[in-house]
């Protein structure tokens, strides 16, 4: 008795501890949202934030409550917002493809080092040391964080500068949350002008350090029929939604910083 009767208790504990836990699970229990579920499955389980929430799962919950339209995953493209158009019964839906652009031009043949770095090959670890060791203080590193974020194989670091390429680029901006400099931005694949640099330095500065950065002059917004280009704190700046591709601020700026992405 004195072994049976300690093992009866401890088993009655725990046939109570069971009983109370399976009525609490089900009193407790939070309801699924089987709609939500079927979307998240769906969706390419990037967890890149590019929709604009925290990740697949927010997303398909927003979707299933009617808070978020299903053509805001960018890796997913049109083959997912269909899928998820079909799950909720809205029909098809138009998918604006984004890619990532580095806002820079300064390779090694258009802009120096101010020294030699020799760490951790991070932009990330190499920034709080001066800036880095570009010459421009705005300028890309070229040390290669957003090519280890990217996942698609779309950024390559080449002659010191990242590129990317639109091709492979899925729109999922991790390679914009990479950049400690906040050089890379997402634009819509469209046909526009874009402004390839983000020196807000004065002209004098930014041509001691740089062939061709933008020094502020203002030819490619007074030559703008559309009111596209706006020129803030010496930098060149357009609307995408104003321009037309028409490449006379292409053509206008003397320092070649603007390109036509076709």
């Amino acid at each position: 008795m004195e072994i049976l009767a300690p093992i009866l208790i401890v088993s009655l504990i725990g046939l109570l501890a069971g009983v109370i836990l399976a009525v609490a699970s089900i009193v407790m229990a939070v309801p699924k949202d089987e709609k939500a579920e079927a979307l998240e499955e769906v969706l390419p389980g990037a967890n890149c934030g590019a929709c604009g929430y925290s990740g697949c799962p927010g997303y398909a919950a927003a979707m299933a409550k009617g808070e978020a339209s299903p053509g805001l995953c960018s890796p997913g493209g049109e083959a997912v917002a269909k899928q998820c158009a079909e799950i909720l019964g809205s029909g098809d839906v138009a998918v604006v493809r984004k890619v990532a652009l580095v806002h820079c031009l300064g390779s090694c043949d258009n802009t120096g080092d101010k020294m030699e770095y020799d760490g951790i090959p991070s932009c990330a670890a190499a920034l709080p040391l001066a800036g880095g060791a570009a010459s421009c203080r705005f300028g890309c590193l070229g040390l290669g964080d957003c090519v280890q974020a990217c996942e698609y194989d779309a950024i390559r670091v080449c002659n010191g500068l990242a590129q990317v390429d639109p091709a492979q680029c899925k729109g999922c901006s991790k390679c914009v949350a990479a950049c400690p400099k906040g050089l890379i931005s997402l634009v819509e694949a469209k046909p526009q002008a874009v402004v390839r640099c983000s020196s807000c330095d004065k002209a004098k500065g930014t041509m001691a350090v740089c062939q061709v950065g933008c020094i502020g002059c203002g030819k490619c917004m007074r030559t703008c029929q559309f009111g596209a280009v706006t020129v803030e704190n010496g930098l060149a700046k357009i609307d995408p939604a104003k321009c037309t591709a028409c490449g006379q601020c292409v053509a206008a700026c003397p320092r070649h910083v603007i390109t036509l992405e076709r």
